[in-house]
């Protein structure tokens, strides 16, 4: 039963990915609306239902701590392990929006998160402002777009281009119908494909811990995983990348912030986490902006890398879980060198790219 949940649910995440990147992709055309303003909105947000539906169930169920380990995780997930394999299947070029815009708002709100929780707890106050922010940037990003669509249109009407024909309604209410169809697939075929997962550890005797620290925090993400992969195969690049950092942004203002104001007394952040993984959340966070900026192209070589910090942080975890004597070791080594090493080479990479556009210009 357990294998074949697990061969369903991949079906359904890979058909459900294909559908839902096929009808964002013709919306965003209908609409006016750029490929990469719906990769952030539409696809990220639908993709990220998981992440939102676990959280919610976790903060009204008494476990709030869950829905901050559940966004912690998954951030870290989608850049590390989610960019990494997209670029090593096509390396992908990266629109200066995001470097502008997205992916320092990205940064921005993993310090925001810390800086509200030195206090010990995230609560309904802090959960309302990071749910207005969400309303607040979901408004710019749709306003910027229309825009940017109109001066286009009047832009391509002054050189005699003629107007795109606007899709029928029956074509509109198709792609709506896609999205929502891919959306409902992914969402029921990344729960079956943990449930499985999770049958396969335990068969394998696998601690439940260590489970829950990979399979089932890489679960929620699933959805994510696929989309950003099928996206790249088809060549839809904003998409594949604006899935990723669109749902890092919705994990933190949408899921946390939903959480923090359902949850009774809040979401209690511990010295833990405050002093490991939050701090890696930032360190990725960050870590995007160099790659991002650097020739606007995440080459196969940087796939590489992130897919080996991954690596590295899942060791650490699986290390926790089984209270290995090389933990405090390795977690110094990695938070006091191999991250600050990894920002200080991005930043000077970055300073040095700066330096020849400059010279070019």
């Amino acid at each position: 039963m357990a294998i074949l949940l697990f061969v369903i649910g991949l079906v359904f995440l890979i058909v459900g990915a294909e559908v839902l990147v096929r009808g964002a992709s013709r919306l965003a055309s209908a609409f006016g609306i750029a490929p990469l303003v719906v990769g952030l909105t539409v696809v990220a947000f639908g993709t990220s239902s998981p992440e939102l539906a676990v959280s919610i169930e976790s903060s009204l169920s008494g476990q709030a701590g869950i829905a901050l380990g559940n966004v912690i995780g998954s951030n870290i997930f989608n850049v590390l392990f989610i960019l990494g394999m997209a670029a090593l299947i096509v390396p992908l070029i990266v629109s200066q929006q995001l470097v502008r815009v997205d992916v320092p708002l990205m940064i921005g709100l993993s310090v925001l998160v810390l800086l509200l929780s030195l206090d010990g707890a995230l609560g309904w106050i802090d959960g309302l402002i990071l749910v207005l922010g969400l309303v607040t940037y979901v408004t710019f990003l749709i306003m910027q777009s229309r825009r940017q669509g109109q001066e286009t249109a009047a832009q391509n009407r002054a050189d005699g281009v003629p107007d795109a024909i606007p899709d029928s309604k029956n074509s509109l209410a198709k792609n709506l119908a896609f999205i929502a169809g891919g959306l409902v697939l992914l969402v029921v075929g990344s729960g079956w494909l943990v449930d499985s997962a999770v049958a396969f550890a335990k068969h394998l005797g696998v601690s439940e811990l260590v489970v829950g620290l990979t399979i089932v925090a890489a679960g929620t993400s699933l959805p994510e995983v696929v989309t950003s992969l099928i996206a790249a195969l088809r060549g839809e690049r904003d998409i594949a990348v604006g899935n990723v950092v669109g749902s890092n942004i919705f994990n933190l203002m949408g899921v946390l912030g939903i959480a923090s104001i359902i949850a009774p007394g809040g979401i209690a952040v511990s010295p833990a986490v405050l002093g490991f993984d939050m701090p890696v959340m930032i360190a990725v966070a960050l870590a995007c902006l160099p790659i991002f900026f650097t020739g606007g192209i995440i080459s196969r070589a940087e796939g590489v890398v992130l897919l080996a910090y991954y690596g590295a942080y899942t060791l650490y975890l699986i290390m926790a879980a089984s209270h290995h004597d090389s933990l405090e070791g390795f977690g110094v080594a990695m938070l006091y060198f191999v991250l600050p090493l990894t920002v200080i080479t991005l930043t000077v990479i970055a300073i040095q790219e700066l330096r020849k556009r400059r010279s070019a210009g």
